[in-house]
């Protein structure tokens, strides 16, 4: 029951670059089945986010590596430098 909480506080939270700048929002979370560390987050991408024109975003959802994460609040935030 815990993990299913966790998800739920998780669901579209807003991913955010450390300069600020929209991404999108959380949709899923892929998880290594042997070690249970998180791998990716899958963010359904902000298409009128500079962001999104800047990476040349053409999914609807992206895949942002976990190393990329800085912090997590109210928002995921991700290094910029990861995404392109």
């Amino acid at each position: 029951m815990y993990k299913y909480t966790i998800a739920r506080q998780l669901a579209t939270k807003r991913v955010i670059t450390n300069r600020g700048e929209e991404v999108g929002k959380l949709v899923d979370l892929l998880v290594n089945e042997v070690t249970g560390e998180l791998e990716v987050l899958l963010v359904e991408v902000d298409r009128d986010s500079k962001l999104a024109k800047k990476i040349d975003a053409k999914e609807r959802v992206i895949e942002v590596p976990y190393s990329a994460v800085t912090a997590v609040s109210d928002v995921f935030i991700v290094d910029e430098r990861e995404l392109t």
